[in-house]
């Protein structure tokens, strides 16, 4: 059955891992989508978005650039919202000025409903310990300390906190309604035959690679199709406003290998971990999106969702393939 044809929207970097579910959802849900890309003709990045149910029909790539002013500008026009998930991850100038290249294009457009940014956890969670009391609930509120994240040379963090500042900022004062999704570890399954970086994080540890997760400690996590549903959740309510961190569950490197090791035995996981930063006890708190409706998958079903997809695109055997049956 089709669903009832609704307005278009952007949606900048439409190739990306997050991008990508969000494109396929917005499809799904009958919106029509212009999605910007470096290159609409390089098939190998973008192939996977015409294999999308309605895209022949609802979907079409143009070429955008953040870095160029006005790049933006004739898309943006066209469309009643925009998913800004495009970003230069951990080049300062290159996040922040390309946040308001879209925006500056978005301030063009009177009749521009609202603007969802994706952001990050890393803009909460990264502080010294000291401002992080024991069973810390962290919430929409908080910010990562800029100073210790130079100190621990965590760019990708800065870029997205001083870019998101940024985007503040000039929402408003230029009027533009704008939200943020704040998701934290992204895990599930690629669209794209070519991995994203937390994907590749995975990847690495179901081969037996720990370094990368060691050094991240404790952490939410999060399921992309999940991340995708809070997107479109926050632009289709018209009460949303400000932040909403986007998680699942939080688990410590110990925990999050332990449960892997017990639910994928054939994979060469390490039964514990040490946690390089020390023990930390912090929480998020998703009681603010959860009001609107959302709901998240459980850790399980996100590496479940996440292996299955290693698989069907060759990065693991399928004879390494053994799920412990908790049932």
């Amino acid at each position: 059955m089709e669903n009832t044809t609704k307005g278009k929207v952007c949606v900048t970097g439409a190739s990306g891992y997050v991008a990508s579910w969000l494109v396929k959802r917005l499809l799904e849900s009958g919106y029509h989508v212009l999605g910007t890309v470096r290159d609409p003709g390089n098939h190998k990045k973008v192939g996977h978005l015409w294999n999308l149910a309605g895209a022949k029909e609802r979907l079409k790539l143009v070429r955008a650039d953040l870095l160029e002013e006005g790049s933006f500008d004739d898309v943006v026009m066209a469309c009643e919202g925009v998913f800004h998930t495009a970003s230069p991850a951990t080049v300062l100038d290159s996040a922040i000025n390309g946040t308001l290249n879209v925006l500056r294009s978005c301030k063009k457009n009177p009749s521009l409903k609202r603007v969802v940014l994706t952001s990050s956890s890393s803009t909460v969670r990264l502080k010294d310990e000291s401002d992080l009391p024991p069973n810390v609930l962290l919430d929409e509120t908080s910010w990562s300390s800029m100073e210790f994240c130079e100190s621990l040379q965590i760019w990708y963090a800065i870029a997205k906190t001083l870019a998101e500042k940024a985007a503040w900022e000039f929402a408003k004062e230029n009027g533009i309604d704008l939200v943020a999704v704040l998701p934290t570890f992204v895990v599930g399954p690629n669209l794209s035959h070519e991995l994203s970086p937390t994907t590749t994080d995975v990847l690495g540890l179901f081969q037996g690679e720990t370094t990368k997760f060691t050094m991240y400690g404790r952490m939410g996590y999060v399921h992309i199709d999940d991340v995708a549903s809070c997107h479109i959740l926050l632009y289709e309510t018209p009460r949303a406003a400000g932040r909403y961190i986007c998680n699942s569950a939080v688990l410590d490197v110990n925990e999050l290998v332990t449960l892997l090791a017990r639910r994928f035995p054939s994979y060469p996981i390490p039964k514990s971990l040490p946690c390089v930063y020390g023990e930390q006890t912090y929480g998020f708190s998703t009681a603010k999106v959860r009001e609107l409706g959302m709901k998240f998958r459980d850790v399980e079903e996100m590496f479940d969702d996440a292996v299955d997809s290693l698989r069907a695109h060759g990065y693991l055997l399928n004879s390494e393939w053994s799920k412990f049956d908790d049932d």
